[in-house]
């Protein structure tokens, strides 16, 4: 689909490939949450220009332009360097097909401008046929799922090898969970949960030709209740561009583990008031669309956000988690930081949990954000290096329950 510019010179990337099996659980796992089974396919493949086609719609979401070639055309001849902080280097190499230093090198020559423009324009032409955008240069339906599961596989790819979303095992006991370990029998125990296996060894090793009430043993058993969480993401403006791409691979790598753990995920994501949302679900296709449509736009509101998940959190006797994260403090409202902290407070009240990632938070918004996970008894997380969020995510998931 891109051009082959024969002076280009293009970054060679090579693909990820997972193993065989790695692959069937995947598709397993999602292949029923997605409708374009051919888009399924091809990202599973590592097809790389499926992949990189995935990317450039996300990078248009998380830095919120659209697909314009008269637009980009324009921004590239009139400020090439700012062209490029908002665009990003991968962007603008897929759409023109040239690599940004030499686009720096010759973005002044007619011939070249001329090029560049016939490139753009041909690509977004061709992703128009291809059902990825709209008449109006905006992604599609389709774009969407296609930038979603591009940011599944990706994510999945980097956390598989550290083993870090294996099954979780809730610690809470349970009549009704699997069994888990042995202990001695107690008056009360049920007969079912006997141990009998076990129970046998020990009667043959104490020399007992019949069980004996001391012999007996029991499963002590784990629940597999389940726990409802509210991942709540903050797509105010500050968030834009890799701080918002992050955010989503976060909220990816907690859907992925936690639907699989048997508990269900749920999604805020705020700025002035909510921007996207998702009752707690175990629909993992769901979630991917959803966390990919979000844009960051104004200011702050955590207050609204928190009012708003009790709501969508169910009123029956579960574990009940909202993970916040964030990058700021709020900003709406006329008192802002004691209205948020009132939220917090009425969430805690119903048996709601509350615990904060923070984004390079300054010395305010810490002390702030230490006083929201107090009172919502909860944890609080802070990190400089935003490419280490779906792990302190996947790390707060571990610890709920």
């Amino acid at each position: 689909m891109f051009p082959d510019t024969g002076n280009a010179k293009p970054e060679v990337e090579k693909p990820n490939i997972l193993d065989q099996e790695t692959i069937e659980e995947i598709s397993g796992k999602l292949s029923s949450q997605f409708q374009d089974q051919k888009l399924m396919h091809s990202v599973l493949e590592n097809d790389k220009m499926t992949i990189d086609l995935g990317k450039v719609i996300s990078d248009s979401i998380n830095q919120g332009f659209s697909f314009s070639p008269d637009m980009l055309f324009e921004q590239l001849v009139k400020d090439f360097k700012l062209a490029k902080q908002i665009y990003g280097e991968s962007f603008l190499r897929q759409m023109t097909g040239y690599e940004t230093d030499y686009i720096d090198d010759n973005i002044r020559i007619p011939e070249f401008k001329k090029q560049i423009k016939e490139n753009i324009t041909r690509n977004v032409e061709a992703m128009k046929r291809e059902g990825l955008l709209t008449k109006n240069n905006a992604p599609s339906e389709k774009g969407i799922e296609l930038a979603s599961l591009t940011l599944c596989m990706k994510e999945l790819e980097k956390l598989m090898p550290r083993g870090t979303l294996g099954e979780k095992v809730h610690t809470k006991k349970s009549h009704y969970g699997d069994a888990y370990e042995q202990r001695i029998y107690r008056k009360g125990d049920r007969y079912r949960d006997i141990a009998l296996k076990h129970s046998v060894k020990t009667a043959l090793r104490r020399g007992h030709t019949t069980l004996e009430h001391e012999d007996l043993s029991v499963h002590e058993r784990r629940s597999k209740g389940t726990t409802y969480i509210i991942y709540g993401l903050d797509a105010s403006g500050s968030m834009k561009g890799k701080k918002l791409e992050e955010c989503k691979k976060a909220g990816i790598a907690l859907a992925y583990k936690a639907i699989a753990s048997r508990d269900k995920v749920g999604l805020l994501a705020f700025g002035t008031d909510i921007k996207e949302e998702v009752a707690p679900t175990t629909d993992l296709g769901l979630l991917a669309k959803t966390i990919m449509r979000v844009r960051a736009s104004k200011e702050t509101d955590i207050k609204s956000m928190v009012q708003r998940a009790l709501i969508l959190f169910p009123r029956m006797e579960v574990t009940k988690h909202l993970i916040i994260i964030t990058d700021a403090m709020p900003t709406v409202g006329k008192k802002p930081e004691e209205e948020t902290l009132q939220a917090i407070a009425s969430a805690r009240n119903v048996g709601i949990t509350i615990s904060l990632i923070g984004i390079q938070l300054t010395e305010a918004a810490i002390e702030f954000a230490r006083r929201i996970t107090e009172i919502g008894k909860g944890r609080f997380y802070i990190t400089k290096n935003i490419e280490n969020l779906d792990t302190l995510m996947l790390q707060e998931y571990d610890a709920v329950g």
